[in-house]
């Protein structure tokens, strides 16, 4: 399947994927009794071992313009005004209705019609009684992905309309043109589309609405695409990817094989503050078929959006006996029948012990929407990995729970963000990780230094959060890129070196680590937090292997006024 066109794929059931390419989810990898406890030995879990050092250097090359050749771009409303003016609709020179905006060869077997929606439709609107998860429905491409991040985006309107701007219309001032908002490496961009959409035999091809005459899901995959290159750009990915992306936010990822005994408490806190998770089951037979349907309903390698997380009173057998049920309700965003058949599922016999006031507080239906509630017990039991984005780490921080202390204000004041961009250049800084003793020394280093513990803390910790990300990479799919496996490693800096000066390959021959990622993982980001003592540390991102060129970005979280950096 790995030479498949979108084309070849709309054959086969819209829901495979591509096993080799799709990555809706992480394999973790446990380490085993006999696993190396060397720090200069790093643990690989690579999905493929493969780099591409000559595609990233002739797209830099190709990226090299010189200062005032290039126009400066009109902006959503100069171009909407002036094609009302002109009475004619907006046509997108970047991204034209033909196969290249479809395939990265631009070769397909069937003959697609680009068509507007009113062209499509009568009374074709942008939104129909608003935005719900409801109304999405998976097309030909296997982007379940970045259907889960939409979903959980739409149960956040404040954050939906940065993606999706109020300022746009199928009926007023139209124009046939669009803008949505996509945060890429450290700012929100603007993509600009034309409405005209793929379709065979007068249907969408790819996302579109339940509701026939609504389409901002078709049109905001679209932009996505746009973004990313052409449509089959967005076959196969990672949830935490599209999170980022709709956000702007920073993804933890947690092993639910190994969870935290606070994790109901993370994820309850991280759904009232309208964080996006999305969680996924890694089986642990590796011959079990990408998408297979297990016994109980659930589909395995496959992106689920958690959309609620709440606890019930429940009633007993026992006269005047109560207690309360940890629930999680999730969405396949296949939004089918494809649902959990266990405890707490549709019509299951748990929903008698609760209050009907309760039921209705929950909005409890039982349609085959690929909706489903589970108990918390069972939602550990059986998916692997549960990932929250959050604009700010603070849904991992249980300092206190109420309600005030989490306004905006109060979550700026102890959380704040800085960032690098950066590159791992061949020959010069691509020094591959602590195993390539000779070449590690070329990595860039950042020095983070540690003031203050944490408040309302008496262990004398602070609590930093790490994030290294790879630029670019799904751009350059189309000439065969694909995402190097990243992390980074932290040492505690010696007393005898200056704030920023650079370790040499003394230090790090004699030297261990302090923290590190658990794996080099080849997806767009990788995270980590810790909580080090007050002093100052050395940050050193890094390619798993010496000469895995590419640029990045390097995002540090850490409580305000807590934290000093250089390079």
């Amino acid at each position: 399947m790995a030479g498949d066109t979108i084309d070849e794929l709309s054959e086969k059931k819209h829901t495979e994927h591509d096993d080799k390419t799709c990555r809706c989810y992480k394999h973790l990898e446990n380490k085993g009794p006999n696993a190396p406890k060397q720090d200069d030995i790093e643990g690989a879990s690579l999905q493929k071992s493969t780099y591409y050092t000559r595609v990233a250097t002739e797209y830099s090359t190709q990226r090299m313009v010189k200062p005032g050749s290039r126009p400066a771009k009109k902006g959503f409303t100069t171009l909407r005004d002036e094609c009302l003016k002109a009475n004619r609709l907006f046509e997108d020179p970047e991204f034209p209705p033909n196969d290249y905006s479809i395939n990265f060869d631009g070769v397909t077997r069937r003959s697609y019609v680009w068509k507007r929606p009113h062209e499509l439709v009568k009374d074709a609107h942008l939104f129909v009684e608003g935005a719900s998860r409801f109304d999405i429905q998976q097309g030909e491409l296997g982007d379940c992905w970045l259907l889960a991040a939409i979903s959980n985006l739409t149960l956040n309107p404040r954050l939906f309309h940065v993606v999706v701007p109020r300022d746009q219309s199928l009926n007023n001032y139209y124009a046939g043109i669009f803008h949505f908002r996509f945060w890429q490496y450290g700012k929100w961009q603007d993509v600009i589309i034309d409405d005209m959409l793929p379709t065979y035999y007068d249907q969408l091809v790819f996302m579109h609405s339940k509701t026939k005459n609504e389409f901002w899901c078709a049109l905001l995959e679209k932009a996505y695409a746009k973004l990313y290159g052409c449509y089959e750009a967005l076959r196969g990915g990672n949830i935490n990817e599209s999170m980022v992306d709709l956000t702007g936010g920073v993804v933890e990822m947690i092993d639910l094989r190994n969870p935290p005994n606070n994790l109901f408490s993370v994820m309850r806190k991280a759904y009232r503050r309208g964080a996006l998770m999305g969680c996924a089951i890694e089986p642990q037979n590796p011959n079990i078929q990408t998408e297979a349907v297990l016994t109980n309903g659930l589909i395995v390698r496959h992106a689920y959006s958690v959309t609620r997380v709440t606890c019930v009173d429940i009633a007993s057998a026992a006269p005047k006996a109560k207690g309360k049920a940890e629930l999680v309700r999730l969405h396949n965003p296949w939004g089918n029948e494809a649902e959990w058949t266990g405890s707490w599922s549709d019509k299951s016999p748990e929903w008698g012990t609760i209050a009907p006031e309760d039921r209705e507080r929950l909005g409890l239906t039982f349609d085959d929407d690929g909706e489903f509630w589970m108990s918390f017990l069972d939602f550990i039991r059986n998916f692997t990995t549960v990932e929250i984005c959050d604009v700010t780490p603070e849904v991992f921080d249980l300092g206190d729970e109420d309600e005030e202390s989490n306004t905006a204000e109060n979550i700026l004041k102890r959380w704040q963000m800085v960032m690098y961009e950066g590159a791992w250049v061949s020959h010069h800084s691509a020094g591959g990780c602590r195993n390539f003793i000779d070449t590690f020394i070329t990595n860039p280093q950042y020095t983070v230094v540690l003031e203050d513990p944490d408040e309302d803390d008496d262990d004398d910790l602070c609590t930093i959060v790490i994030s290294i990300m790879q630029k670019n990479v799904r751009q350059l799919k189309r000439y065969g890129a694909d995402y190097n496996p990243i992390g980074f490693t932290v040492y505690k800096k010696p007393d005898d070196k200056q704030i920023g000066e650079r370790l040499d390959k003394e230090f790090f021959m004699y030297n261990m680590s302090v923290a590190k990622v658990k794996f080099f993982l080849n997806t767009r980001e990788v995270t980590e937090r810790f909580r080090f003592p007050p002093g100052a540390y050395v940050i050193v991102p890094s390619t798993f292997e010496p000469e895995m060129t590419g640029e990045f970005l390097l995002r540090i979280f850490y409580e305000a006024k807590r934290l000093k950096i250089t390079k």
